[in-house]
């Protein structure tokens, strides 16, 4: 039953081009069914909703959380549609079933002052630091992702026009502005950054002391500890300075879709997630106001 788990995810990871923690995360789930089902059921093809039901309360009676049970029926129920894809069952059995209502967390975002005062605040004197500050106001800036910002090399900034190139989620490229503030830290660590490069080859934007590309638990490890340096009463990372982006862009301009394709979101009802105003009027202002969301009568 392992085997064609593997070859599953080989074929996200190769052909759909998923990315490795992706994949990880899903094999680890639908191994995790396989493990729980082992000494009842032998193939895939005798698998029934039943025992996927009793997998799911049994994590619900060990305290797993809606979302960590949602994202494992959601991730088997995808490998149980390559099975039916590859005629190695006739039917899905997790079709129709769904993981316990989550509550919708909204990730809280820092004020305008407070965020303002705190990143004129950091020092600049030492390369560690104008890095270490270059990364805080691009994610504040751009409203990027974490793994956007670690996987970004030099050729990614474009100054002439103040955008990044940036590969998001489904491994999808898009442009997103940055602001003056971060135009000239960049500036300012590309300078700098000739006393951590080892090796002259390396592309990546942001290295560490040993000349690698600084990795994201490092950058999240950097984030947390001038977070508290700085008196912050909150943990600071990165989705906090995301979420802190698109907040203060949408309460002064109410344009959603910007915030939209400032994120990244493929759906505006994901944006509406990282928001404290109200979608419903927002959206309802849009499609009434946009000649081309206008619906056309029959």
């Amino acid at each position: 039953m392992k085997k064609v788990v593997k070859e599953y995810c080989d074929r996200l990871l190769h052909q759909k081009q998923y990315s490795e923690h992706t994949v990880s995360n899903y094999q680890r789930q639908i191994l995790d069914f396989t493990n729980y089902i082992q000494e009842r059921v032998s193939d895939w093809q005798t698998v029934s909703s039943q025992d996927i039901r009793l997998w799911m309360a049994h994590h619900h009676r060990n305290g797993a959380s809606a979302a960590t049970i949602g994202l494992k029926l959601s991730s088997l129920r995808g490998f149980l549609d390559y099975l039916v894809a590859q005629k190695t069952i006739k039917t899905n059995p997790a079709i129709g079933l769904r993981g316990p209502k989550k509550a919708k967390r909204l990730p809280k975002n820092i004020d305008v002052d407070s965020l303002n005062h705190f990143i004129d605040s950091l020092p600049e004197k030492e390369p560690i630091e104008i890095r270490d500050k270059a990364m805080i106001e691009l994610l504040y800036s751009a409203g990027i992702r974490l793994t956007e910002l670690s996987s970004m090399d030099l050729d990614s900034i474009s100054f002439s026009d103040q955008t990044l190139r940036v590969l998001g989620k489904g491994r999808k490229i898009r442009e997103v502005p940055f602001g003056n503030a971060a135009s000239k830290l960049l500036k300012k660590w590309i300078k700098s950054r000739v006393v951590f490069l080892k090796d002259h080859k390396e592309k990546a934007l942001f290295l560490s002391s040993r000349g690698q590309r600084l990795g994201n638990r490092a950058i999240q490890q950097r984030l947390n500890y001038w977070g508290k340096r700085q008196g912050l009463t909150d943990v600071l990372h990165p989705h906090k300075l995301r979420h802190s982006c698109a907040t203060h862009v949408l309460e002064s301009s109410s344009d959603l879709r910007a915030v939209q394709e400032l994120l990244g979101h493929a759906s505006i009802a994901t944006t509406q997630i990282y928001t404290h105003l109200d979608f419903q009027h927002l959206a309802k202002t849009y499609d009434a106001a946009h000649p081309r969301a206008k619906k056309k009568k029959d």
